[in-house]
């Protein structure tokens, strides 16, 4: 009996640790995801203008080098894309373009869709490591009626205890992450409309400037 015990508190302990270990870990993902988005966007819409103002007076002139040395150190999406694209004009604005995208695409995108992934993972295994906690406690309850002469409520009332922690811990874990995720993809489909409106200011500016340079 003592043996059972002890073995009905270590997986109720293990229980709570598993929980916890997916929260903050989904929790590390969302701030991961979050910081990144803020880091590979301009602030605001007027930032990125003036950005891509200064970039279209610079192609305009056919001066690439001073288009690279502007956008080089720069850790945005948008200058770094940029940067990829001057480097690589050589190849043509058709094939510079495509290589600037499946590099956002894969640099950017789909490091987050990665990220995000994980959080998914999250938001469905901690209800249902909170249901595994609900059924080890209902079971420890039968248990503990089917084996006692006397039921104490004390013991019982343990088992019934992690029966419902466990359920409300996975449910406190599940919602709130799903509240921060529906945040961070707001975050991120306004990073894309700002960094689509800057990429096909350039793109536009870009193709001019190539055109003037093999005109030359």
């Amino acid at each position: 009996m003592i043996l059972a015990y002890s073995l009905f508190n270590m997986i109720a302990d293990a229980t709570y640790l598993a929980l916890a270990a997916v929260a903050l870990w989904g929790l590390y993902c969302i701030v991961v995801v979050w910081n990144r988005v803020g880091q590979k966007r301009f602030k605001t819409e007027e930032e990125q203008d003036q950005f891509m103002d200064d970039v279209e007076q610079m192609l305009a002139a056919g001066d690439f080098e001073g288009t690279l040395d502007y956008c080089e150190g720069d850790p945005r999406a948008v200058p770094q894309m940029i940067e990829l694209a001057v480097s690589n004009r050589q190849l043509g604005y058709q094939r510079a373009r495509k290589m600037m995208m499946d590099r956002f695409q894969r640099d950017v995108l789909s490091d987050l869709e990665y990220r995000l992934s994980w959080v998914s993972t999250v938001i469905k295994s901690a209800p249902m490591i909170g249901l595994f906690g609900t059924v080890f406690g209902m079971m420890g309850a039968f248990q503990t009626l089917a084996t006692a002469e006397s039921v104490e409520p004390s013991k019982l009332a343990g088992d019934i205890r992690v029966a419902l922690v466990t359920t409300a811990s996975g449910l406190a874990i599940a919602i709130p992450l799903m509240i921060l995720v529906a945040n961070v993809n707001i975050r991120i489909a306004k990073m894309e409309d700002l960094v689509g409106s800057g990429l096909a200011r350039f793109f536009d500016a870009f193709k001019a400037g190539l055109s003037r340079a093999g005109g030359r």
